[in-house]
């Protein structure tokens, strides 16, 4: 927990990582402060967090037991994991990287008026290696959704926006789509694209739909996204548990469009990339540190 006794989390999280590095999962309050905290645990190596309401923690303690539960299980079920976090960590400097492109597709000069991007589990910290390398040159809109809570997307879209080249900011309800700006969805609502006649200028943002296993929900986003943008849209999924955004790069791939998934060894949970994969509907699979490369030289 961020905020214990004697030790704070922070501190406690430092020492595991110097002395025994291991998968850490943190607990943090629904606060402004617990966000910042958290996002400075992912950069320490934390590999996930679980939000709590401190005024429902007693209400609210199965729900946190079943999402504990769930992610202690799925990151066990990971790959050297630990290999993946040091390598994450270490990668400051993309251009002198030595990768290898895992597929060799060549990304079709479309004419992309958009790039919708799905991320997860490990997303802080990745988001964080590449949005600093998109180029401010970059004249099209991004759409992110990053599964948080509320204040969490706040905090995160003004870390990112302090690194980056382009303008990053949580995406507001009715503003106008802005080209060269980076709209993160905000935690507990869903982000979706309104169309104006024949430009799709407008940020919607609603609880609804409400069946969806997660709001913010990637699949969401970018079926908006793509009925706006159609096929000019670039789609991306990236390091996360489960197979939020499938459905949607499905609909993608029906109308002629182009999706990258991240590979598995950059990957902190190999979950949304994979179920891509695996039915083929990923154009080109990369590293980290290709993605911002591809994007900068497509869009």
């Amino acid at each position: 927990d961020i905020e214990m006794p004697v030790m704070d989390g922070l501190t406690a999280l430092k020492k595991i990582m110097a002395e025994c590095p291991t998968s850490v999962i943190m607990v943090s309050s629904l606060t402004t402060e617990g966000a910042e905290a958290t996002l400075k645990a992912l950069e320490l190596g934390a590999v996930d967090f679980i939000p709590k309401e401190l005024s429902y923690v007693n209400i609210n303690i199965t729900k946190i037991k079943e999402d504990l539960i769930s992610k202690v299980k799925e990151i066990a079920k990971q790959k050297q994991i630990k290999e993946r976090l040091k390598r994450l960590k270490s990668l400051s400097q993309f251009g002198k990287q030595e990768t290898v492109l895992h597929s060799q597709n060549q990304i079709p000069a479309l004419g992309y008026k958009a790039v919708a991007i799905g991320i997860s589990t490990g997303g802080p910290l990745s988001l964080q290696k590449i949005l600093p390398i998109l180029s401010e040159k970059i004249q099209i809109p991004i759409f992110i959704v990053q599964h948080m809570p509320p204040k969490f997307t706040k905090s995160l879209a003004d870390r990112l926006n302090s690194m980056s080249k382009l303008n990053v900011k949580e995406a507001e309800n009715g503003e106008r789509v802005e080209n060269g700006t980076v709209y993160i969805a905000p935690g507990g609502f869903h982000m979706t694209v309104k169309k104006n006649g024949l430009v799709a200028s407008q940020i919607n943002i609603s609880e609804e739909p409400s069946y969806t296993l997660h709001r913010p929900s990637v699949d969401v986003m970018m079926n908006s996204v793509i009925s706006a943008y159609g096929k000019y849209t670039l789609g991306v999924i990236m390091t996360g548990m489960g197979k939020d955004g499938f459905e949607a790069i499905k609909n993608l791939k029906s109308m002629g469009g182009y999706a990258i998934a991240q590979d598995e060894p950059t990957c902190v949970v190999y979950g949304m990339p994979k179920a891509i994969v695996d039915a083929g509907y990923a154009d080109n699979i990369l590293p980290l540190e290709k993605i911002p490369e591809i994007i900068n030289k497509v869009v």
